[in-house]
């Protein structure tokens, strides 16, 4: 199996509910990450650095501004005549919204149809990973799986849904349970699956008939007995943002040189929207550790463990600390941040303090005046 051989389909709206102060104005997959970064430049990448030219992004509301940042996907190669990037709109079937992934993946029932690739890989945008899809290419393929299902060993995430998966030494999966909450030693989902596309098409139509709603539940788990479904273990780096605190720590866990030489790889790169910017700035007396400073900063104050996005204005007397500043925001002077988020645009006035705490940061809308 090639990459050229599968479609890649992007959910980018799924679990928006668990960081609703993110996805007030936007969707999950154009949350911005990283000083530089959208969630969504992770799947997207690992895919076009798999080989895969065709992919498909599922949206439902809100994405103005994930429209904005893929554009016609020249960031990633994928502006081509034949193939390339497809933004997948909402009430492509009718009229009303769809609830849940069957449904739409039935609202894209004709571009699945239309399309020639025999495989299809189904990929939620909530995970910050560097994963080979090719590696999962050849693990389906020595496996003969109906599906492979991509999951990590550990401890899972605590949210209100979590896959579990029992698996045998071969890598078939015998199990699955669906449940609430957080456990150790397990091994649960990221959210990646790859099938052959006609059987996800009669998979979707079947369970459409049925009035059946839920992917895991009703779509796998009620075929785990009929399908041969294998899991791949991938086991390195991966964050799923489950809560604002979890793309907090996200954000934080950058500031380890280890854990970015596994998500920034030279030879598997992590591509975005490129904005020509002049470098960072720093003024006489400012200082900077251990941050992440993206380019057209001017950095006038003191910055210690943050993660800077592109614009952002340091003024004098300013001290940040263990804060995720996102673009074009302005810290006035002598304005003291600790455990602050600060959306896109937001505005501090001379003289403000404001402090969080490692498990609580304080979070500021987008376009706010403090």
């Amino acid at each position: 199996m090639r990459g050229n051989e599968v479609i890649g389909i992007l959910f980018a709206y799924v679990h928006e509910e668990r960081v609703r102060e993110l996805t007030q104005n936007r969707v999950m997959a154009s949350i911005p990450f990283g000083g530089r970064y959208r969630l969504v430049d992770f799947p997207l990448s690992n895919m076009v650095n798999s080989g895969m030219n065709k992919v498909g992004v599922i949206t439902e509301e809100n994405y103005q501004s994930l429209m904005d940042h893929l554009g016609s996907g020249k960031a990633w190669n994928l502006s081509r005549k034949s193939e390339g990037l497809y933004m997948l709109p909402p009430f492509g079937a009718d009229t009303r919204r769809t609830d849940g992934k069957i449904e739409s993946l039935a609202s894209i029932m004709r571009f699945l149809q239309n399309s020639h690739e025999e495989y299809v890989l189904l990929s939620d945008c909530d995970t910050v990973m560097n994963i080979d899809y090719r590696d999962v290419f050849k693990f389906h393929t020595e496996k003969q799986a109906d599906i492979t299902v991509i999951y990590r060993h550990g401890m899972s995430p605590d949210t209100d849904k979590n896959v579990v998966y029992t698996v045998d030494p071969e890598g078939v999966v015998r199990d699955m349970l669906i449940k609430r909450g957080s456990d150790a030693d397990c091994n649960y989902a990221v959210g990646m699956r790859l099938m052959k596309r006609d059987l996800l098409i009669n998979l979707v139509q079947d369970c459409m008939s049925r009035n059946l709603s839920d992917f895991d539940r009703d779509l796998m788990q009620r075929n785990l007995g009929d399908l041969r479904i294998c899991g791949y273990e991938y086991t390195g780096a991966a964050y799923t943002i489950t809560s604002f605190s979890s793309y907090f720590n996200a954000n934080m866990a950058l500031m380890d040189p280890k854990v970015r030489s596994s998500l920034f790889i030279p030879d598997h790169p992590i591509y975005t929207k490129v904005r020509d910017e002049m470098p960072a700035r720093y003024g006489l007396g400012s200082s900077a550790s251990n941050s992440i400073i993206a380019d057209g900063c001017i950095i006038d104050g003191e910055v210690e463990n943050c993660i800077l996005f592109r614009g952002v204005k340091v003024k004098k007397g300013a001290k940040l600390k263990n804060c995720v500043i996102m673009q074009n925001c302005v810290i006035g002077e002598n304005t003291k941040l600790d455990y602050v988020v600060a959306d896109k645009n937001v505005t501090f006035a001379d003289n403000r303090t404001m402090a969080g705490y490692q498990t609580y940061p304080v979070y500021v809308a987008k376009g706010g005046q403090v």
